[in-house]
């Protein structure tokens, strides 16, 4: 049966639809010869579909991975300047796997790895808006300033929903550091380092600590493990 080509791709594993699409707008894939174009549909049982000159895996055990990311380590699958990949964490799991969504450099906590596509484009999608929760430790904390974090602003031209703040530590002194856990419904790109920057707060520490009903919890930084079956289906959700 005939699917678009950035769907076989997303569903074989080789990476997410919106990382698939971009794949083959680079001309890194083929179809009996011939370089694809994006929307162009393929049968992967009769077509040979190539990869950067490879052949697609076929299809196998489908893999999802929580992993606390530290500090220091970008998420992106290859990187110019060299840095430290959060997917070179993971890569004892057996199979090739890749981010589901981001965790920027500076940032650390819960990242989820998968090959599966279709499971990987449900929970960015925007549509289905899966909360994340980031244990925040700022400097400038004022009660202005916390409640202009708390209103809805302007990123990148949308609007994003008022996020949900709560302080769990508040500064003695101007020197000392505020914490606070604050929930957002989006997934703009540093979304909470800038809405805090517009609150007249500088972040120090931001770790995520869950996505939708997934935690963190104790999982060591640097470590990974396995989610459950209810833990996938409880995402899907």
């Amino acid at each position: 049966m005939k699917e678009r080509i950035q769907k076989i791709l997303s569903t074989r594993g080789v990476a997410s639809r919106r990382q698939a699409e971009a794949m083959i707008e680079a001309g890194r894939v083929s179809c009996n010869g011939q370089v694809c174009v994006l929307g162009q549909t393929a049968d992967p049982e009769t077509d040979v579909i190539l990869v950067d000159g490879k052949p697609l895996p076929t299809e196998g055990k489908r893999v999802y991975i929580l992993l606390h990311k530290p500090r220091g380590y970008v998420t992106t699958l290859s990187d110019e300047k060299g840095r430290k990949n959060a997917a070179q964490l993971v890569r004892d799991c057996g199979v090739r796997v890749y981010p589901v969504g981001r965790l920027d450099m500076d940032s650390e906590g819960l990242l989820l790895f998968t090959n599966d596509g279709e499971f990987a484009n449900y929970l960015m999608h925007p549509r289905h808006q899966v909360d994340k929760t980031y244990k925040v430790s700022v400097t400038g904390y004022t009660a202005g300033g916390l409640e202009k974090l708390k209103l809805p602003v302007v990123l990148d031209g949308y609007t994003i929903q008022a996020p949900l703040v709560r302080v769990i530590k508040k500064p003695v002194t101007e020197q000392d550091k505020a914490v606070m856990l604050v929930t957002i419904h989006e997934g703009r790109n540093r979304q909470v380092r800038r809405m805090c920057a517009m609150a007249g707060m500088n972040v120090t520490r931001l770790i995520r600590i869950q996505e939708g009903p997934l935690k963190l919890g104790e999982l060591e930084c640097g470590k990974w493990r396995y989610l459950s079956e209810d833990e996938v289906a409880s995402l899907r959700k």
